[in-house]
């Protein structure tokens, strides 16, 4: 049996309402990582190029079925998200795709088209009601140039403030020349990336939800070291990512990077500054369930990096986003919980409810 986290989250922290607690500054609270699903765009798929379930199902993989079962109403619909959100004390859910409609292996002309339901349905969901959502959008990155489109789109006709990308293009690197457009593009428009990984699927790390609890921070962590390591980030200095998940392991790690550059020069072949000055340019949101690591974050690469976000509205989701910061100073409180989003993607208004 899943829990129920939406209905155990009410009373998380064993006040039944700290997570109530608004912004000291009035601004508005602003999840940065929930998901949105669109059915209907995997009709739109040739079904060999859907995230499908293994042949042999394990136990992880049964649990996982339950699960999005139990989640559905919530992960394509808005009336419960709108119900959670003001238990939870979240103004405004900045709302991306589920990570399992990228599409990236589809052909390019039926990817092109899931994405651009996907975008809409979005968008639909934000013109609904404006002040509790904004959209990132989704885009097609097995084909750079439909994607540059594809962003441009979101844009300039939907109004969505960044698009949500994986961390790997059917197994290519993000850091893939073919993909240097994009990321120009994307630097250019001043559209933010949110790099949400899959997961690894090896065998070794397919029980105990592995492929999740592992695998999703170790995913982010090679996809931003190749982005620093090929000069993509010095490239685009201006480009704004934040990375899911407390950007994986690498920010707990930077150090090792460092070393290597420094003593090898294989690892200075496309960069001129220590990996660690790249990494400090990206923000990461706050979805790590252990306020130490929090901290830790805030002590490394400082307040100002950092989002909050909970995940929504799966079962890895933080159940008290809100709370989980009330340890914290209210001018860094501040930051986390919607001052830097407004950075990233734009102002918003609280909704007084």
């Amino acid at each position: 049996m899943v829990v129920d986290l939406f209905k155990c989250g009410e009373n998380s922290k064993g006040d039944g309402g700290s997570q109530l607690r608004k912004r000291s500054d009035g601004g508005a609270v602003i999840d940065i990582h929930c998901h949105l699903g669109v059915p209907a765009a995997a009709a739109l798929v040739d079904v060999q190029y859907q995230f499908t379930m293994p042949a042999v199902p394990g136990p992880s993989d049964l649990v996982t079925a339950e699960m999005m079962r139990e989640v559905a109403p919530r992960l394509n619909g808005l009336e419960l998200r709108l119900q959670d959100m003001d238990r939870l004390g979240i103004d405004v859910q900045v709302l991306s795709p589920n990570p399992g409609q990228y599409y990236y292996g589809a052909p390019v002309e039926s990817g092109r088209e899931a994405a651009r339901l996907v975008n809409n349905t979005i968008a639909e969901a934000v013109a609904r009601h404006p002040d509790r959502f904004a959209g990132l959008g989704t885009v097609p990155l097995q084909d750079c140039q439909a994607a540059i489109v594809e962003m441009r789109r979101c844009r300039e006709e939907l109004g969505l403030r960044g698009v949500e990308i994986g961390t790997n293009v059917r197994g290519e690197e993000l850091s893939a020349p073919e993909l240097v457009p994009f990321f120009r593009a994307a630097e250019d428009l001043g559209m933010m990336l949110f790099l949400h990984p899959m997961g690894f699927s090896e065998p070794r790390r397919l029980t105990n939800h592995l492929a999740n609890i592992i695998g999703n921070p170790l995913d982010t962590t090679v996809a931003l070291s190749h982005l620093i390591f090929s000069g993509a980030l010095e490239r685009h200095p201006g480009l704004k990512i934040c990375a899911a998940h407390g950007g994986g392991y690498l920010p707990a790690y930077a150090g090792r990077m460092d070393h290597a550059y420094h003593h090898r020069s294989d690892c200075r072949l496309c960069i001129t500054k220590p990996p660690s000055e790249y990494l400090a340019n990206v923000y990461f949101d706050t979805l790590v369930y252990d306020r130490a690591q929090v901290d830790a974050l805030i002590n490394r690469w400082g307040a100002e990096r950092l989002c909050m976000g909970s995940d929504y509205p799966f079962d890895m989701a933080e159940p008290d986003p809100v709370g989980f910061h009330d340890h914290l100073e209210d001018e860094v409180r501040n930051l986390i919980l919607g001052g830097n989003a407004e950075q990233l993607l734009g102002k918003f208004h609280r909704s007084d409810k």
